[in-house]
């Protein structure tokens, strides 16, 4: 059996076996008959792209409200891109998935020797379609729906945790805790919280003397590799702002910030650590104690962000060639996630996010191999060599105290 008949089989049989749907599937259905019957209403006025656009935009956020203009760039397939805008300043998306926000990083000097590495964060902002700076918060997790961040003040670690409603930009609730916290993220269902706690701020940079190329020293700012302050996590239960927290024995294979996720199931969570190779991930128990991963997770990796597809049968793994050209062609791995038994290739360097069960969001390059890597965010689709441009080209960074834009994805 080739790869393009092992793909055909695992796409039949995912469409066989598809599991109970989930809590906002209904409405997904719903939002879809919506589109549908404002296409056939209006399929030939002039502003047809402006009521489907409505169509669409207000399920993304749940505003309620039928005067937000349309989001640019709605494509029939469902793909919503800007290939001339890096960082984006339109609304992307792709299937189940949206570019919820992004971010850049740029050091703070706070004194001689100690500085931070803050986050501006933008926003989408559902009623315009567009992305919104918001320069309140230090760390932003957006929960599956985009309705609801949850956000960190400045200054970390922070011992209360918002819950910002994205339609007004208020936030709603405030939790509590006596634990500083650096960062969250939300379970795949967004009901729950894993809060991971540190003793000092996660990004904190320090200035030390080391040899420089030439063997003489010079002055760098660096991370505390070896040196994290991480303590711990707090499980939270969103609905309630309710949880234990949960001791982690400091660990010296871990970098300065290395935060929790959950698991799939929300029943473990993981963190990357660092050892002989990249994309190392230790699984814990929501008690805190060291374990396995689960079955479906042990085989993937902690750096590859896309992880299982959305029926849980096929894993995104890392880069595993490129080939040269103008421009150069990366291909990412997809393997069986129980067995770690590759199925097929699929173009992209870093897969990122999946939009549906065979399609999804990735860096790509536009260089050559020889040339500085320049990316921008594509869709990619098993089974097939072609790309769709969906940003910008995202530049080198020229100070390597400074983060060009990372995306921010979460599923609609």
């Amino acid at each position: 059996m080739n790869v393009e008949e092992l793909v055909r089989q695992s796409l039949r049989e995912q469409a066989g076996e598809q599991p109970p749907v989930d809590a906002g599937f209904a409405d997904r259905v719903l939002a879809v008959r919506r589109r549908r019957r404002t296409r056939r209403i209006a399929s030939v006025a002039a502003a047809t792209a402006a009521v489907v656009g409505i169509a669409v935009a207000v399920p993304l956020l749940g505003t309620g409200e039928d005067d937000a203009r349309p989001a640019a760039g709605l494509r029939t397939d469902g793909v919503q891109a800007h290939p001339d805008q890096s960082p984006p300043r339109d609304v992307i998306g792709a299937g189940e998935t949206v570019l919820a926000a992004h971010y850049t990083s740029a050091l703070r000097v706070r004194s001689e020797k100690r500085g931070t590495v803050e986050r501006t964060y933008w926003l989408l902002d559902a009623k315009t379609g567009t992305y919104k700076r918001d320069s309140r918060w230090s760390f932003v997790a957006v929960a599956p729906g985009l309705r609801t961040a949850a956000v960190l003040e400045r200054g970390l670690p922070a011992h209360r945790i918002g819950l910002l409603d994205l339609a007004s930009g208020r936030v709603e609730r405030w939790i509590p805790v006596q634990h500083g916290v650096g960062g969250v993220a939300f379970g795949h269902d967004g009901s729950k919280l894993v809060a991971t706690t540190y003793g000092e701020d996660p990004d904190l940079r320090t200035r030390e003397k080391t040899d420089g190329p030439d063997g003489r020293p010079v002055w760098q700012w660096n991370s505390a590799y070896g040196r994290s302050s991480r303590s711990g996590f707090y499980v939270l239960d969103v609905a309630h702002g309710t949880g234990p927290w949960r001791a982690v024995p400091p660990e010296a294979d871990i970098k300065a910030r290395q935060d929790f996720a959950f698991s799939r199931a929300g029943d473990r969570v993981y963190a990357q650590y660092i050892e002989g190779r990249d994309g190392l991930q230790q699984f814990y128990s929501l008690d805190g104690a060291r374990t396995a991963a689960p079955a479906e997770e042990k085989h993937l990796r902690s750096d590859v962000p896309a992880r299982l597809s959305p029926d849980g049968r096929l894993a995104a793994l890392g880069l595993s060639k490129e080939v040269d050209g103008d421009p150069g062609r990366s291909y990412s791995s997809i393997r069986d996630p129980r067995t770690g038994e590759e199925i097929t290739e699929v173009r992209g360097a870093e897969l990122l996010a999946w939009a549906d069960g065979k399609r999804l969001i990735a860096w790509e390059r536009v260089t050559g191999l020889d040339e500085p890597y320049r990316p921008r965010l594509v869709l990619v689709t098993l089974g097939s060599d072609e790309v769709v441009p969906l940003s910008g080209v995202r530049e080198p960074d020229k100070d390597i105290q400074r983060q060009n834009w990372e995306p921010v994805f979460a599923r609609r």
